[in-house]
């Protein structure tokens, strides 16, 4: 089998299942292991999950089937989930909100964990004890999954008031929330010139994210006679993902819609001008969205639990192996805030929530804690007329010194002909995974 047939036969087969870990044996079992197996300790754990997406919802429905006894606590600030995956075909009204917003009553009920609606602000290791919004809340296993958050500093040189204003004005629209639905009005009034869209460099979240939202405001341009360009400045020396699908589109599809200019790190931005100012360019812009470097949130920096990286970046103090927070043995950490070179995506963190849920239980009940491989499933629309889009599937290993590398890469580069004449393969992929995490 050669490797467009196993990605025809195998990746797209992998979709329908919604991943290649919701098709796995241990996956697929985790209903069925019984309280027997999982009781070594009959202690009833309590089990605490601070963070509602991608990751800390896969975690908590899955300790709680691994560990019917347990106690589990989902932690988590909004009222409601909004998915930044498919969040860039909502921006060109593909989908409408409904499709990415979903109950976490909903979850709880359905998977039989609690959900507290409230924000974490301090933590007291040694008596086991989380502070929130709502009161304190005791744990036996605590598990940060709270995401990322945007590190500006690259531009602002620690200006507050330039970071407000620059976050205000042009907001990245990569959390879930006012940005996207800020981005949108953005687009939907935009009557012409250069639309500014940046992509960051190092590991953000969602490396295909920018260039298929590149992708879509172009074909939305098109399709409604916007006189208007997309200028996409990534601070990369090329595109990071799917290279050839994405390069392919900018040149024969948006050749007159997108301007693309690699290895474009901004020096200055002048947000009275309107101008953004890089080595080598000056570039005006009617309107943007300004996507920076992404850090582990500043809570986990208040509670001491993470690390300056060699590029001065703020990053999660995890043991790339166990997802133990460095210094603790029972407070652990997944998702995207995790430093490893895993991709930062939504198939990545629920796959990732999945792996340790079953590494806890086995600690719970005992037994040796394994690492598994996370997986990365990514589809991107390349366009609407036609329908074009573009699949990857990744899994990993860990080199000899620990660093991350890729395993196994298939990627179906074949962008003319994939998802032609069906349904939207993104859009399949999200309602089985919406499914899973609320609703199975």
């Amino acid at each position: 089998m050669n490797r467009r047939e196993l990605l025809k036969n195998g990746a797209k087969a992998l979709l329908l299942a919604s991943s290649a870990a919701l098709a796995s044996e241990d996956i697929k079992k985790v209903a069925k292991i019984s309280t027997k197996q999982t009781s070594t300790n009959t202690k009833e754990p309590k089990i605490v999950v601070v963070g509602g997406g991608w990751s800390g919802l896969a975690f908590a429905k899955d300790i709680k089937q691994y560990v019917p006894h347990a106690q589990v606590i989902l932690v988590e600030k909004r009222e409601a989930f909004i998915s930044c995956p498919v969040s860039n075909a909502w921006l060109v009204d593909l989908v409408d909100m409904d499709f990415l917003t979903h109950s976490y009553i909903d979850a709880a009920n359905n998977f039989g964990y609690e959900y507290l609606q409230a924000e974490a602000t301090n933590l007291d290791a040694k008596k086991n004890i989380l502070h929130t919004t709502k009161g304190d809340v005791a744990y036996d296993y605590l598990v940060f999954a709270t995401g990322i958050s945007y590190d500006y500093y690259n531009w602002s040189k620690g200006d507050a008031a330039f970071e407000k204003s620059l976050h205000s004005l042009y907001p990245p629209a990569f959390i879930p929330g006012s940005e996207h639905l800020t981005l949108k009005r953005k687009i939907k009034n935009f009557k012409g010139g250069n639309f500014l869209l940046t992509v960051p460099d190092g590991n953000y979240r969602c490396l295909a994210a920018p260039y298929e939202r590149a992708c879509l405001i172009a074909d939305y341009f098109k399709k409604h006679n916007i006189k208007g360009k997309v200028v996409l400045l990534d601070e990369n020396n090329d595109i990071t993902i799917k290279q050839e699908g994405f390069s392919s589109a900018f040149k024969e599809l948006y050749k007159d819609q997108i301007v693309y200019m690699s290895g474009s790190k901004i020096s200055n931005i002048d947000l009275d001008k309107k101008i953004v100012e890089t080595e080598f360019d000056e570039i005006s812009f009617e309107d943007a969205a300004f996507y920076p470097n992404v850090r582990a949130p500043k809570l986990l920096e208040k509670l001491g639990l993470t690390t300056k990286t060699a590029y001065n970046r703020i990053e999660a103090n995890l043991d790339v192996y166990t997802y133990r927070f460095k210094g603790h043995t029972n407070i652990y950490g997944c998702g995207d805030i995790r430093p490893m070179g895993f991709s930062k995506s939504g198939n990545t963190a629920y796959t990732e929530g999945a792996n340790l849920a079953r590494m806890i239980a086995d600690d719970i009940a005992k037994k040796k804690m394994t690492w598994k491989t996370p997986t990365t499933f990514c589809v991107s629309i390349l366009s609407t007329q036609p329908q074009r889009e573009i699949t990857l599937v990744s899994d990993y290993k860990y080199g000899k010194h620990g660093e991350t590398q890729f395993n196994s890469s298939i990627t179906d580069e074949d962008w003319k002909h994939n998802g032609i004449g069906k349904a939207h393969a993104q859009f399949n992929w999200a309602k089985s995974m919406y499914a899973n995490m609320f609703y199975a």
